[in-house]
């Protein structure tokens, strides 16, 4: 008697074709990496001086340094404070003072909840700062472009201009051109590249390099040699 069980069609096999506007990994991979290696060799390094400098200075005269930024670049705003804090740490040694404002939670949107998002770090700034201290602002675009909620990083910007206001000095990492940030921060340091995976990537090379480049110099400034790897 003949089979009444229908015929299911076997499914075609995948096809390793492309989608729409994508090429392939690995000439992604080559170019994600052609353009890291286009920032290294264009990379202001007069200004990472700079920025090395000011934040020795800041542990040489018992100065606090605060950390801002906004999505991405809090969590950079908040490895930079962890990292200056614990690899400037020497037995016997004045530390260096560091803290994120991108970290209590609580008292974070406790800030946005009353008296809005632009003011959360002039906020705590009020709280904490005390003359002389400094801050190190993160942001890919510095202050440029817009979204649904308006104008980027204007929180950062007015926390720039406040600790101005009141003579302390301020760094900034940026991205693309380097925004408002470029011009009103003291030292700004900006990845010449114009994809926020680059300038955020690069961003925490560069807290890498300012905080154990600190660390080396406060060391060597103490006598002392870091055997960390």
């Amino acid at each position: 008697m003949p089979s009444t069980a229908t015929s299911v069609p076997k499914t075609a096999p995948a096809q390793n074709t492309p989608t729409a506007g994508w090429v392939s990994n690995r000439q992604y991979i080559d170019t994600f990496m052609d353009g890291c290696a286009k920032i290294q060799r264009e990379l202001d390094r007069e200004n990472i001086d700079r920025a090395m400098d000011v934040l020795f200075s800041a542990w040489e005269n018992d100065r606090t340094v605060f950390t801002i930024g906004n999505g991405g670049s809090a969590g950079t705003a908040s490895h930079l404070a962890s990292d200056l804090n614990k690899m400037t740490a020497l037995p016997d040694v004045r530390r260096m003072r560091v803290m994120s404002l991108v970290d209590n939670i609580c008292l974070f949107s406790a800030l946005v909840n009353d008296d809005g998002w632009e003011h959360v770090f002039t906020e705590q700034l009020t709280n904490f700062y005390k003359p002389g201290d400094m801050l190190v602002a993160v942001s890919v675009h510095g202050g440029a472009g817009k979204d649904k909620a308006g104008a980027w990083s204007q929180n950062l910007l007015k926390a720039i201009q406040w600790v101005k206001d009141r003579g302390g000095k301020t760094i900034g990492l940026s991205g693309f051109d380097g925004g408002a940030m470029k011009e009103v921060c003291d030292v700004c340091i900006v990845v010449p590249y114009n994809t926020t995976p680059h300038v955020e990537g690069w961003h925490v090379v560069l807290h890498h390099l300012l905080a154990f480049g600190v660390a080396e110099r406060i060391a060597a400034h103490e006598g002392r040699r870091l055997l960390r790897s």
